[in-house]
């Protein structure tokens, strides 16, 4: 998951309109000639892409009659534009969706299910969590590309130099920020106000946002409270950073990590390549990588995120079945371990962590936190949750409001996404 990335677009919506070729869209069906299938990545456009535009001129050479139309599609925008091409049959026949889309776009009917296809038949292959989330009322609308959770990420050299472990409680943190202080004298930790990166101190008390099974949002009860309770704590007190609630938050704790100005932040493996260009962590072996700090019920962990391979259902026959071979070919475990090697990020099947793609210290780092990772729940409107939440955060951490107001407000707005659940 990339919440609060804005990485750069290639594409303006004109060209999204004139390339997505699904549904209404026969380019490339003639008998005659290869189908063109369109893909629609949602992938950093700088770090990422040009390993995945280099694994479609392979495919492409290894299957003659097929070609594939690539579009970087920004990813926090991707979402909507999916959901209006997908609605007037416009939209492209392969989406990298966010695992938390796909449930939403399958409950639509806007995703094929690939149980029995070429797409997933290597389906025992894949961590079997993740085939789970991509799962929709028993059947699967995506395959897993990539995973990703939260960990905490610190600096080898300050923590060994104020003689410091990493913490494995919120409390211990809080320690730990303060001897880095006295110490180095930068600030040990520097929290995010952004609602994906809180998740975890509400898994800390053994909560979330909603329970899904009881049917019952329980962002604002005692529990939640708690876990809320301890994140703003992490913003005031000896070595810990006071809130950034400006726009570029995201970017100015990113900074002050990758350059050595802060000691430890929350921060997922997609930021992997970017930690290594910043001057701290020339040296790769000195990024440490460790579980999330747990919460006072004792659990630990973080949400589950990553992304799928998807198909539209729009698509004609001879689509469908481009991209279905399309699908098989880039979540192989060898475009996995490729994909690793060149992007630093977290293949979804066991057989794709190599020897060469665990010599990389920050994906074997992350691949040791996995196990802690939290599955999102099968409640397509789960994604959307956060939305609230990105409103009141930054307020309470801000000052602008109580923790309280904060929360009932965010439950209020949280009752009309999911309108069945009780209070």
């Amino acid at each position: 998951m990339r919440r609060g990335i804005a990485a750069t677009a290639l594409v303006a919506s004109l060209a999204l309109a004139a390339t997505a070729c699904g549904g209404d869209d026969d380019s490339g069906s003639d008998s005659s000639g290869p189908v063109t299938i369109t893909w629609w990545d949602t992938s950093n456009a700088t770090n990422e892409a040009p390993t995945y535009q280099a694994l479609i001129k392979e495919f492409e050479a290894a299957n003659k009659d097929v070609k594939v139309k690539y579009v970087n599609v920004q990813f926090d925008q991707a979402q909507n534009k999916f959901d209006t091409a997908a609605g007037s049959k416009g939209a492209p026949d392969v989406l990298r969706s966010e695992v938390g889309w796909t449930p939403a776009f399958a409950k639509k009917g806007y995703f094929l299910p690939l149980d029995g296809t070429e797409a997933l038949a290597d389906k025992d292959k894949f961590k079997s969590n993740l085939v789970e989330q991509a799962q929709y009322e028993g059947k699967t609308y995506g395959v897993p590309l990539v995973t990703d959770t939260l960990a905490l990420v610190y600096n080898k050299q300050l923590f060994a130099k104020a003689g410091v472990q990493p913490p494995k409680t919120w409390d211990e943190l809080k320690t730990a920020a303060a001897t880095v202080k006295a110490k180095t004298g930068v600030d040990g930790y520097w929290g995010s106000t952004q609602a994906y990166y809180a998740q975890s101190f509400l898994y800390g008390e053994g909560t979330d946002t909603v329970d899904a099974g009881a049917k019952k949002i329980t962002v604002n009860s005692a529990a939640a409270k708690k876990g809320y309770g301890t994140w703003l704590s992490l913003f005031s007190g000896k070595g810990l950073h006071k809130a950034d609630t400006t726009a570029d938050a995201y970017a100015h704790i990113q900074d002050a990590f990758v350059n050595g100005k802060v000691a430890a932040i929350i921060q997922g493996p997609w930021e992997i390549t970017n930690f290594y260009k910043g001057s701290a962590f020339a040296d790769k072996n000195n990024l440490g990588i460790a579980t999330v700090p747990a919460g006072s019920a004792g659990k630990a962990g973080a949400p589950t995120g990553g992304h799928n391979l998807s198909v539209y259902a729009g698509s004609d026959s001879a689509h469908q079945k481009a991209a279905l071979k399309f699908v098989n070919f880039m979540t192989s475990a060898k475009s996995q371990s490729a994909i690793a090697l060149k992007n630093s990020t977290l293949p979804t099947r066991d057989d794709a962590y190599t020897d060469q793609v665990k010599a990389d210290p920050g994906i074997a780092g992350y691949q040791t936190v996995l196990s802690a990772a939290q599955p999102r729940p099968a409640l397509p409107e789960y994604s959307s949750l956060w939305g609230p939440l990105d409103t009141e955060l930054p307020k309470i951490a801000g000052g602008k409001e109580s923790l309280d107001k904060g929360l009932s407000n965010a439950e209020v707005a949280i009752a009309k996404l999911v309108p069945d659940f009780s209070k």
